[in-house]
């Protein structure tokens, strides 16, 4: 049977095409930690490998002979949140339940049951490890998956059991521990049921070192990719991987969903003598984002939570950190969910390209839904197939001019409402004949938009190409000074993508009844550093 790309669970080798989770880490450095009976911390974004890694390592130990490693995952206890007895007994009984899969003649899976019935609740863990770890022949190595899914006083008295056995060593206890989750443990803030805030970081002191498993590099797509041609005979072009690259940043669920999608679900690539293009790699990255997977939606999801919002938002506002309500931990949370990346010196930017599109599509999912009733697909359409653009942003010009106030209250991120409303306009005329391509970071002072339409011509497909910068006018500059600043970064950005139209749109949030309407809305032909460029006041 023919492997596959995996897109659900755990990869295995033999059924799926995989990348060596040890080359993915420094395994020395963990091996160190393990002899040295450190407890520690390994976290990454979801679907990024952690479990597939977490079962590596169980199998390498457990082969060389020298440890009794088990790998137990605590989700199944999340219900229980602030229910400690709950939660003590669902964990202890999966930890007995696994025990019993891969050390069936061990104490705790023939005498576990029964010794849990004496404990109380708070001390069952504990006692369960540590009965465990003085009948052990060999040291124990504990990997213990999705301990961040625990909730409240559940995951308190999890990390202050685990504690509490580690610092009364030398007394029976595991030899080492590995937390697994989204987040460090330090970022834990958890509201236990008296209203109390605590940090993870507060309650496991104990933790020598956070790992974090790193995204794919190209080349290691490249060899993932290479397997299936191997299989099947079907190639995929060189200029694929770059691409592939650009628009997951090695995440790796993304970069096996965009390889499912073009070598399972795309009719005319069931063909294996068809090689796999460019033009194939940008249609399977539209299928995914508009059939939002599960990956896709989790990350929606995120995009509603305080802490994310005030990060993401100043991002798509091209905002500054200094007008932002996030703070450094935020930052840190959001990165750790792998939403965005730190790129020095411009700071950090959403990690790719695919979340650069789904982030502000999500977030006017609605809005799409009602410029569809309100403006045809083909309004803004020549006669002979190509984009009318100065018409389109004058549509959206009046059209923000009339409805901008009662959309931004709408909105989830009110401060990018202008933003977000221009992108599910563009988003409403472009859909199905073109593509939008997004580029914002914190620091940038801006929001560049990269459309490309494609129209036919005497059979043969071409391109238009247009670029849109947006700017707020702040308060503490002069509207001319925006607007110079916007005509040099627009200019540079249309040097890097050579559009036949450059266009510089400077959003003025001053309230009507201040900076009347008329005063705000305009059209002017500028230029910079030789190239023309209209901007527009709204």
């Amino acid at each position: 049977m023919t492997r596959h790309f995996n897109t659900a669970g755990p990869n295995h080798s033999a059924e799926h095409y995989s990348v060596d989770s040890f080359e993915r880490i420094d395994w020395p450095e963990i091996q160190q930690l393990i002899d040295q009976k450190k407890y520690f911390v390994l976290h990454a974004p979801r679907q990024s490998g952690k479990t597939t890694l977490l079962q590596a390592i169980v199998d390498r130990l457990n082969g060389e002979g020298r440890y009794d490693t088990l790998r137990m995952n605590v989700e199944i206890a999340q219900a229980a949140r602030d229910d400690v007895a709950m939660g003590d007994q669902l964990i202890a009984t999966q930890l007995i339940d696994q025990a019993d899969i891969w050390f069936p003649e061990s104490w705790i899976a023939s005498e576990g049951t029964s010794f849990c019935a004496s404990r109380q609740p708070g001390a069952l863990l504990n006692g369960l490890l540590t009965q465990w770890a003085r009948h052990a022949p060999k040291p124990i190595v504990l990997l213990i998956d999705e301990i961040d899914s625990l909730v409240g006083d559940t995951l308190i008295s999890v990390l202050r059991q685990l504690r509490n056995g580690y610092v009364g060593r030398p007394a029976p206890f595991p030899h080492s521990i590995m937390l697994c989750g989204v987040r460090d443990v330090r970022d834990y803030r958890i509201h236990i049921s008296t209203g109390e805030i605590i940090t993870g970081g507060s309650c496991f002191n104990i933790k020598t070192e956070s790992l974090t498993l790193g995204n794919f590099v190209e080349t290691e797509v490249c060899a993932l990719y290479g397997q299936h041609t191997a299989e099947t005979g079907q190639v995929f072009e060189e200029v694929v991987f770059p691409r592939v690259m650009a628009l997951t940043g090695g995440q790796p669920w993304l970069v096996n969903a965009l390889a499912r999608e073009l070598t399972e679900k795309m009719p005319a690539l069931q063909d294996r003598s068809h090689p796999i293009t460019l033009e194939d790699v940008d249609d399977a990255k539209e299928r995914l984002i508009l059939r939002r997977d599960t990956h896709l939606d989790q990350l929606v999801d995120k995009l509603r939570e305080k802490r994310v919002r005030s990060v993401i938002e100043p991002m798509l506002n091209g905002g500054e950190w200094s007008k932002s309500a996030a703070s450094d931990e935020d930052r840190q949370y959001v990165a750790d969910l792998g939403l965005i990346v730190e790129q020095r010196p411009e700071g950090a930017r959403i990690a790719n390209e695919i979340y650069r599109e789904i982030i502000p599509r999500a977030l006017t999912s609605i809005l799409e839904s009602d410029f569809a009733a309100q403006v045809p697909s083909t309004a803004f359409h020549l006669p002979d197939g190509r984009l009318d653009f100065r018409a389109l942003l004058a549509g959206f010009q009046q059209f923000y001019r009339e409805n901008s106030e009662v959309w931004s209250k709408r909105a989830i991120y009110e401060e990018a409402a202008p933003q977000l409303l221009l992108q599910a306009w563009l988003q409403r005329v472009v859909n199905g004949g073109g593509r939008i391509e997004r580029e914002y970071a914190l620091g940038r002072g801006r929001a560049d938009l990269f459309v490309r339409f494609f129209y036919w011509e005497n059979g043969e497909r071409k391109e238009q190409r247009f670029v849109v910068e947006m700017k707020v006018k702040y308060e503490r500059r002069t509207l001319e000074a925006t607007i110079e600043e916007g005509l040099k970064q627009t200019a540079g950005y249309a040097d890097q993508c050579h559009p036949e139209e450059a266009h510089l749109i400077v959003v003025d949030p001053t309230p009507a009844k201040e900076r009347s309407w008329e005063e705000k809305v305009f059209v002017q032909e500028r230029s910079a550093g030789g190239r023309p460029i209209t901007v527009w006041g709204m």
